[in-house]
């Protein structure tokens, strides 16, 4: 089997990847129809709307995500997800009828919106660490680019589904599918074979635990270079449904089917993105902040596209970008963490990713309805440029870290550390994957790959 696959010869894991695939398909598809419910049923194209509603949905994950991760670590993380993969299903299924019935208001889709993000905020940390029962450690970077390439492949057909399905039977049915496809997971999650499993260590309820987690994070430098720079990027970069919708709507005049097709031409640079980084053994600092810088030019770039087709083309190198930054992110911290406390760290890690978006997203929405919707995404593109300049120069100097090159047969670049620089910095023996993350600045592209 190619290294790019190698996860798929473990049956948890198969059965783990196809009921991701069908319910996030059923996940992107009811992104689409909520954004155009909002934007287009319940306001006059207000983005701001859009972004109260989005902010809404990750509010949750930026309260609630230390508690969560104490759960992830403490309960049965497959019992867990089965009752928030039902959750979210049911959630999506109350939605849909109050579409159906015509009854929907767009306070009924703010509570939802919120309702659906504290299930969420308790999923994700839970769903980021069995991943790694379900593999061997030495394939866990391998399932975490798989993972990503289930959801991407998902936003490949999701988007487009759903603008065929709003545009021949509405909204309402969108919904509705959604619900029916968290149910691949749960059947997914009960198929496998427990004995398969490879059970992390679980943690007795104790006082402090929460602290613990903050604690460990603090002690890693390099987690917390991480963690800055994806704060900023989700926060005013990563906000592709709200701003591709104004952007469709305001700006290109276009209806439901040509928005969700924008979803889907960006996936085919984010599935790309991800298979690249299912190769990855690796993943290191320096990725994460070079494909942040990349993803913020991308980005710039794209918000000047003139048409609508040359908008949709930009939107590959965006999505290649942005998946290989989350993706490297995602790999290197869980790696790199004891397993102990795994839970709690991804669940900080999820906070800064997702809970951000709250803070983001009114902000882009009131950008795009003020100054316009190229702006929407020009300022995710600023921040996210600065905030990968900013950490590169930062983690040269705070590691003391000096480059030079060695011409041998072949030529490569060498890293090397002053003398104590380890010592002052104990994030360096935790995980050899930091070691090398004051190359960030991209002195040599060939080593960095």
């Amino acid at each position: 089997m190619s290294a790019t696959f190698a996860s798929l010869r473990y049956r948890n894991y198969r059965l783990w990847f196809g009921g991701a695939l069908v319910a996030n398909t059923g996940t992107w598809m009811q992104r689409v129809a909520q954004d155009w419910l909002v934007l287009t049923q319940l306001s006059d194209n207000s983005g701001l709307a859009l972004g109260i509603v989005t902010g809404l949905q990750f509010a949750p994950t930026l309260a609630l995500s230390p508690w969560a991760g104490v759960l992830a670590d403490r309960l049965d993380r497959r019992r867990l997800l089965m009752v928030t993969q039902g959750s979210m299903g049911l959630l999506a299924a109350g939605l849909g009828a109050l579409v159906l019935g015509g009854h929907a208001q767009l306070w009924h889709v703010y509570v939802f919106a919120l309702v659906l993000g504290v299930v969420a905020a308790f999923d994700s940390p839970a769903r980021q660490t069995f991943v790694a029962e379900m593999v061997p450690p030495e394939r866990l970077s391998n399932a975490v680019g798989l993972n990503s390439a289930s959801f991407n492949a998902a936003r490949m057909i999701g988007p487009g589904v759903a603008g065929l399905l709003i545009a021949w039977i509405g909204t309402g049915w969108v919904f509705m599918v959604n619900a029916i496809s968290f149910g691949a997971t749960i059947l997914a999650l009960l198929a496998m074979r427990r004995a398969e499993l490879r059970p992390m260590p679980t943690m007795a309820r104790a006082r402090g635990q929460i602290r613990e987690g903050i604690a460990y994070v603090r002690g890693r430098s390099d987690i917390v270079v991480i963690l800055v720079v994806m704060s900023v990027v989700s926060a005013f970069g990563l906000n592709f449904q709200m701003t591709s919708a104004l952007m469709a709507r305001t700006v290109f005049d276009k209806g439901a089917g040509e928005y969700g097709l924008l979803g889907s031409v960006m996936a085919i640079g984010s599935l790309s993105g991800a298979l690249l980084a299912a190769r990855r053994e690796q993943p290191r600092v320096r990725l994460v902040i070079g494909s942040a810088f990349a993803f913020g030019v991308a980005a710039g770039v794209m918000a000047l596209m003139p048409t609508y087709t040359t908008f949709a083309l930009a939107c590959i190198p965006v999505g290649l970008a942005s998946l290989t930054m989350m993706t490297a992110a995602n790999a290197a911290v869980q790696i790199s963490t004891d397993p102990a406390v795994r839970g709690r760290v991804m669940s900080l890690y999820m906070m800064v990713l997702l809970g951000a978006t709250p803070i983001g997203s009114p902000v882009i929405g009131w950008i795009g309805e003020t100054f316009g919707a190229r702006w929407s995404i020009g300022v995710g593109a600023i921040a996210s440029i600065l905030v990968a300049t900013g950490a590169a120069i930062w983690a040269v100097r705070a590691w003391h870290v000096t480059v030079r090159y060695r011409l041998t047969a072949r030529p490569h670049l060498v890293v090397t550390h002053p003398a104590g620089a380890r010592e002052q910095d104990p994030s360096r023996r935790a995980t050899p994957a930091a070691l090398d993350a004051a190359a960030a600045a991209g002195v040599d592209a060939a080593a960095a790959a």
